[in-house]
């Protein structure tokens, strides 16, 4: 016998709430081009602390074309960024906005998250092809939002707590970088977490490494501009095979997740270590289950993983794919399989874990 299927009941208020969730969605998916936009364009700049603008005013302190301003604006005010007067025509930028918007000292400047997010919507359909075939997508890819705006976002967190509230939290760590250590950053990227521990422990010498040239190009082109190139050094190579021996530290930032063999990239951090040495990892802050991440954050960083990380990972050896949301439970996991017998959480921020492990 077969049986029919009964048609399951629309809620017609649930749907229309879905719906225009949904407008809302697409408004903020827009918005993050419009965030680009208007920080490349100087927009945010010259709206902060200038009190109402029209738009002509704006246009003309930007060298920009009134009729996209007027538009722009528009699209700001809708989504509570700027803040308009219907009376003067006028638009002013609230101070808590300039400071996420403008001020890159700030620890909740804003601008390289938004544009990360570009690049990885950007990408997207690459990603959708290697989701049909399995295959992997390797950070070097990607264009250069990706990268620009991965380094920009991650350090405002390095300015904010790295040498504050990090570094101090782990065992003895600080007092060996002030008398002088060295230190090896694995997948430093740009070199923003290398370049700012160099500025605060004149004393110690580091070296920083990435599989990415380009990056690594970028990174040593800023060290001499910091003036820090003395005691800083960088080589093109993988986490799993960066040079030296004797490290006092080996820091790994926002990376660990995204390599495809983390666990043989664990191995080779202790192999490289001092016997007294400390591994700092920092990771995406995540809890262990997947219902602890369903969240503002948590969907944020499940996002770039699906986009950016997960790929990334799937394009090397092993292909572990730990995902940005790994938590702290298997990123414990990857570090006791390398060889280590102390792991633990050190510090945390609402977007990062900060873990310590020890030989």
């Amino acid at each position: 016998m077969s049986t029919i299927e009964q048609p399951v009941a629309i809620d017609g208020e649930k749907l229309m709430q879905f719906v225009f969730r949904a407008v809302d969605e697409v408004g903020a998916t827009l918005n993050t081009a419009l965030v680009v936009m208007g920080d490349r364009l100087g927009l945010y700049k010259a709206l902060a602390g200038a009190g109402p603008l029209s738009p002509a005013e704006l246009a003309e302190r930007t060298g920009t074309a009134e009729r996209y301003v007027r538009e722009w604006l528009n699209a700001q005010a809708a989504g509570g960024y700027v803040a308009y007067d219907p009376d003067s025509g006028r638009y002013t930028l609230p101070p808590e906005q300039a400071a996420a918007l403008t001020d890159p000292s700030s620890p909740a400047y804003l601008p390289g998250f938004f544009q990360i997010a570009l690049g990885s919507v950007v990408d997207s359909p690459q990603i959708v092809e290697k989701a049909r075939s399995g295959d992997g997508f390797g950070w070097h890819e990607h264009v250069h939002d990706v990268h620009g705006g991965c380094e920009r976002f991650f350090r405002t967190m390095y300015n904010g707590h790295l040498v504050a509230e990090w570094l101090p939290a782990l065992d003895g760590v600080a007092e060996k970088l002030e008398r002088g250590a060295l230190v090896a950053d694995a997948g430093c990227g740009h070199g923003s977490s290398t370049i700012l521990m160099a500025q605060s422990f004149p004393n110690s010498t580091f070296v920083g490494s990435d599989y990415h040239e380009g990056s690594i190009e970028t990174a040593r082109q800023r060290a001499q501009e910091a003036g820090v190139s003395d005691r800083v050094s960088f080589q093109v190579s993988p986490a799993a095979g960066y040079e030296g021996h004797g490290y006092d530290l080996v820091t790994m930032f926002d990376c660990l997740h995204d390599m495809g063999d983390p666990v043989g990239a664990a191995r080779h951090v202790r192999s490289t270590l001092a016997p007294d040495g400390t591994w700092m990892i920092v990771e995406p802050h995540a809890g262990d289950r997947v219902e602890d991440n369903l969240n503002p954050v948590g969907r944020a960083f499940y996002g770039f993983s699906t986009l950016l990380c997960t790929p990334a990972s799937l394009s090397q050896e092993v292909g572990l794919a730990l995902g940005a949301q790994a938590g702290e439970a298997r990123i414990g996991d990857v570090v006791k399989a390398g060889g280590f017998g102390r792991f633990r959480r050190a510090a945390e921020t609402p977007f990062n874990l900060v873990f310590e492990a020890r030989i």
